[in-house]
């Protein structure tokens, strides 16, 4: 893949941030594929969190972007997919170790408890950080283990 792509996508909660969000990618040369939704009529976090989820996996954008109010819901329904790990971050420190150490492709922001200049500095954070590899890699090993025999 050639171009620098973010899938995103929030719930009704989300939707504002996840537009400022989006916009800043796109500002900064990310193209941008958007899950929805786009208003504040009440939608279900998974339906989205899955959505966003499928493309991360299918190959269609290197990171994902989830808002919802907390973060929380989003990211559990995203780490469900095999191809997914998915952050919740609370600022710019933790998006940059969840890259840095963890090598999460996903990151999950909550609009009613992180506020806009903190969430671009994340996502920032987050796209213009690399995984550092090394002693991470064992780790990163150990969260899909061997099925017992």
């Amino acid at each position: 893949m050639s171009t620098k792509t973010l899938v995103v996508g929030a719930d009704h909660a989300g939707f504002a941030l996840k537009d400022t969000l989006a916009q800043a990618a796109r500002d900064a040369g990310w193209s941008v594929i958007d899950c929805g939704t786009n208003s504040p009529a009440s939608v279900d976090y998974p339906d989205i969190a899955h959505a966003v989820s499928a493309q991360l996996e299918a190959g269609a954008a290197q990171f994902g972007l989830l808002v919802c109010g907390s973060g929380i819901g989003m990211a559990i329904a995203a780490n469900r997919h095999a191809g997914v790990r998915c952050a919740q971050a609370h600022d710019a420190t933790e998006a940059k170790l969840s890259r840095l150490h963890n090598n999460a492709n996903m990151l999950a922001l909550g609009a009613r408890t992180t506020g806009e200049v903190v969430a671009l500095d994340a996502l920032h954070a987050f796209l213009s950080t690399d995984y550092q590899g090394g002693r991470h890699d064992l780790r990163l090993a150990k969260l899909n283990p061997e099925p017992a025999r």
